[in-house]
């Protein structure tokens, strides 16, 4: 764990040695001490120190420095670090100043040269004030910081990509919280460049693209094998557990995910029906626990990594990714998994990200805190959706074509739902438009039965109207049904295009594609159940395939 950290700043070496000698002989156990003979310097390196989310407890600075003066030196660092205590260097001549400076910058001591013995005239001293500090500390958030707008495209593109790898960050919204304007101001930043990632290390990227964000935090990019046993395209609960047991039963297994691990199903915030999890567990803890048992069997895992294509050549195929790597494999498992269709209303395409949300209820529900909901759909993600908004919003309401929930949500959400006081399901209701210039403000809704539309004022606007499935990639000779699923197994048998890429003599096995060696298995699946454990079930399925296949 790292030290809280002690600065002490004059310009006279000998000076600043002698204390900072003592310093060290006292607290160096529970403290870190810097040093700088430079002002300048010291500005400098408590920008460094903020941007790094370091706990600064005390600030010993000389009064008679020659860049500035050290009651100027402290007041230019108080708003990096205001609840630091300051103490001033003094001689007998600068008293004056240093009483002055106790209102003006509320300065916590001033010390007069020399302090022997510190026994007597330093320590007591510090220490009274370095336990007070200790009595009010609250450690600073340690990791990734983004700065940005709340209603941003750019900004939710970042918190979504960083929540669904589950790396911690801290969301700092510009301009409401005070911090994020002295960041900028600290870093000579300004509004245009926002959002702007600030990471432990130092480091700081403007508006940064994804694949800028997996590179920083260490997501592998590149292939590290010349040839794999199987590619596994997509993440989501189905690609999970085929990348458990493709690296269990050891297959030399890629996992490739264009977005984030976990697919819709990582973006629940409780999936209360899974086996062996009475009191469910968030989607989040699942894809957690998935992903770190497959990396544990050697499974390699490229995200974000986009699948453009796919390449016969001879018995192996080959992976083309937007970046332009070429993977070859052997077997190919498509798990791309299901998107949220989108509602094409006037007014939402220009609110997307910026108070209008397909999925990523999660991500934005803090800022929903007492303010007004709403949520289209009347699936089990629009209901898990509705119970985890209910504990930030004032209201939020369920807008449904139907008249109830009761076909289309489980009834153990139902319930929770109707005991919510704050959820209200409003049926044979639809969006008709949305408004707002930089973010949504307000909606027009209309009764189907009546056909009388009522404009609402709307803070947020969630949308979970059923899937697609991520096919458009795919080579034509893939074969899919009139929706765009991929169809497997015994199903292709009589399919127009199915006999111009099969090949083989046998019939295709149950979870293998027209392509001999390219299996599919989840929600991207023609016929699945579209329930995570059944997407499970058949993850691991096509890994029993692909050594069948493999064994040919």
């Amino acid at each position: 764990m790292q030290k809280p950290v002690i600065l002490v700043v004059d310009d006279d070496p000998q000076v600043l040695r002698s204390i900072s000698r003592d310093l060290k002989s006292r607290y160096r156990k529970d403290y870190e001490l810097l040093s700088t003979s430079s002002a300048k310097e010291a500005l400098e390196l408590l920008t460094e120190l903020k941007n790094q989310g370091t706990d600064l407890a005390l600030i010993v600075s000389d009064q008679r420095m020659p860049e500035m003066e050290g009651v100027n030196f402290l007041e230019k660092a108080k708003p990096y670090f205001p609840k630091s205590k300051k103490v001033l260097l003094t001689a007998y001549s600068d008293t004056d100043a240093a009483i002055k400076a106790i209102n003006n910058i509320r300065l916590d001591f001033y010390l007069n040269k020399p302090w022997d013995p510190p026994e007597e005239k330093l320590f007591p001293v510090l220490d009274e004030l370095l336990d007070d500090w200790q009595f009010d500390f609250r450690p600073e958030f340690k990791g990734i910081k983004v700065v940005g707008f709340q209603f941003s495209p750019v900004s939710h593109a970042i918190k979504d990509f960083l929540s669904g790898h589950l790396i911690p960050f801290q969301w700092i919204d510009y301009p409401n919280h005070t911090e994020s304007q002295l960041l900028l101001e600290a870093n000579e930043l300004k509004q245009e460049d926002l959002p702007v990632v600030f990471f432990p290390d130092g480091k700081i990227i403007q508006k940064p693209s994804l694949s800028q964000l997996a590179e920083s935090i260490g997501l592998q990019q590149a292939v590290r094998e010349e040839t794999y046993d199987v590619v596994i395209v997509g993440a989501g609960p189905a690609g999970l557990a085929a990348a458990v047991y493709g690296g269990s039963e050891g297959l030399k297994t890629l996992l490739i995910e264009r977005k984030a691990p976990g697919g819709q199903a990582g973006t629940s915030s409780r999936i209360e029906n899974y086996l062996g999890f009475p009191t469910g567990l968030s989607g989040a803890e699942l894809t957690r626990r998935a992903l770190a048992q497959a990396k544990r069997f050697g499974t390699e895992f490229i995200s974000p990594g986009e699948v453009t294509g796919i390449e016969q050549q001879g018995s192996y195929k080959i992976i083309h990714l937007a970046d332009g790597q070429k993977i070859p494999t052997k077997a190919v498992v498509l798990t791309a998994g299901v998107d949220y269709r989108k509602l094409d209303q006037p007014g939402l395409s220009n609110l997307n990200g910026a108070g209008v949300y397909y999925g990523a209820a999660n991500t934005e529900a803090a800022a929903c805190k007492e303010k007004d909901v709403f949520i289209v759909g009347g699936g089990n993600s629009a209901g898990q959706a509705a119970m985890y908004l209910s504990q930030f919003a004032k209201s939020v309401t369920i807008l449904i074509r139907k008249d109830s929930l009761h076909s289309t949500m489980s009834s153990y959400l139902i319930e929770q739902i109707s005991l919510t006081p704050s959820i209200r399901v409003s049926g044979e209701s639809e969006i008709v438009r949305a408004y707002g210039e930089s973010q949504l403000e307000e909606l027009d809704i209309q009764n189907l039965k009546t056909g009388e539309t009522t404009r609402v004022h709307a803070d947020a606007l969630y949308i979970f109207i059923g899937a697609k499935p991520m096919t458009e990639w795919l080579d034509e000779g893939i074969v899919l049904d009139e929706k765009g699923f991929i169809v497997t197994g015994r199903n292709l048998l009589g399919l127009s295009g199915f006999k111009k890429t099969w090949k083989k003599e046998r019939e295709p096995l149950l979870l293998e594609t027209s392509i001999a060696g390219i299996f599919a298995a989840g929600d991207v699946r023609s016929g699945a159940m579209n329930r995570v454990a059944s997407a499970v079930g058949e993850g691991a399925m096509a890994i029993s395939f692909v050594h069948k296949y493999l064994a040919e």
